[in-house]
């Protein structure tokens, strides 16, 4: 079983056929309990179980289930992607414990695919919904987040209130594992972006300490040059990037559009496969993006995700 995913829109369909959710700043994940155990796997697959020990009470909430949903970090009371990446690396048991102390998760439940031996993907988001209210799953460090049937008034809430955005769903639409269907809808407040690294560039006076990252993101020829990032990147967390590049070098700019001269100065170029998080102020007129500063690595999403929308 793989996420359904939600196609990018232009605006919030409206009427009484949809129903919208707030779209969270996280790692999206299914957890599949059966028989008092319990695995969290990550959209690319990847078992992650160890590196969240506090979603572990939710092996007693019912006897057997699949959960759709979305690992957030809160700061301040707001989902923060930074404050997660923290936690989304981490494989091992002890230290995973530890963080769990000081830098809780709280996983965001919004499907059921699963309940008591019976798979109910083929059946309609109003059934599926109705029987999650019914599971009453609320535990310390997870909940089942209300839906609304305004969209417009949720995307101003939401975009208000520093969420990322809006999703909105079909209410008579089935579950579609892996796929992307115009059933389901996402209208993101685009702060923040997921690009590749393509290249990086050592700290000034340095030739040992990564100082900032080259970034791609899709385009019609293949990657776009997206700007010179090295906001964000300074002590631990250039550290541990650097490690997760090396390996990956190549010869020439995996980038489809130029890059500025200045830019490609002193350049070590890489295979396009590490996924970053950025925030931004958005493109400026040349199309690179403006003041990007480096949130974390999103080891739940590949280049491929990102080429597929």
């Amino acid at each position: 079983m793989q996420p359904m995913l939600a196609t990018p829109a232009t605006r919030i369909p409206a009427g009484p056929a949809w129903v919208h959710e707030v779209k969270w700043d996280g790692m999206r994940v299914l957890v599949d309990v059966h028989d008092g155990q319990m695995s969290i796997t990550s959209r690319n697959g990847n078992d992650v179980t160890v590196s969240y020990p506090e979603l572990a009470g939710l092996a007693g909430e019912l006897d057997d289930m699949l959960l759709d949903g979305e690992i957030v970090a809160l700061e301040r009371g707001r989902p923060s992607f930074r404050a997660l990446g923290e936690r989304m690396h981490v494989k091992d048991r002890a230290k995973a414990e530890r963080l769990a102390t000081v830098r809780p998760v709280t996983l965001m439940v919004f499907d059921l695919l699963r309940v008591m031996g019976q798979d109910i993907t083929a059946q309609p988001w109003t059934v599926r919904r109705h029987l999650l209210e019914q599971a009453e799953l609320a535990g310390p460090h997870w909940q089942v987040p209300p839906t609304y049937d305004d969209g417009e008034q949720l995307h101003r809430a939401t975009k208000e209130q520093g969420l990322e955005g809006v999703v909105s769903k079909r209410r008579t639409s089935t579950y579609l594992s892996g796929r992307r269907s115009d059933d389901w809808r996402k209208l993101p407040h685009r702060d923040t972006i997921s690009a590749v690294v393509g290249g990086w560039r050592y700290e000034t006076d340095s030739t040992t300490k990564l100082g900032a990252v080259l970034i791609g993101i899709p385009g019609p020829d293949g990657w776009e040059y997206a700007g010179k990032m090295g906001s964000g990147l300074a002590g631990k967390a250039g550290a541990v990037l650097q490690q997760r590049l090396s390996g990956l070098e190549i010869d020439a700019s995996p980038f489809a559009s130029p890059v500025p001269r200045e830019d490609a100065v002193g350049v070590v170029w890489v295979r396009p496969e590490v996924v970053v998080e950025a925030r931004s102020l958005g493109p400026g007129k040349t199309g690179k993006l403006r003041q990007p500063a480096y949130l974390g690595t999103r080891t739940d999403l590949t280049a491929e995700d990102l080429r597929n929308g």
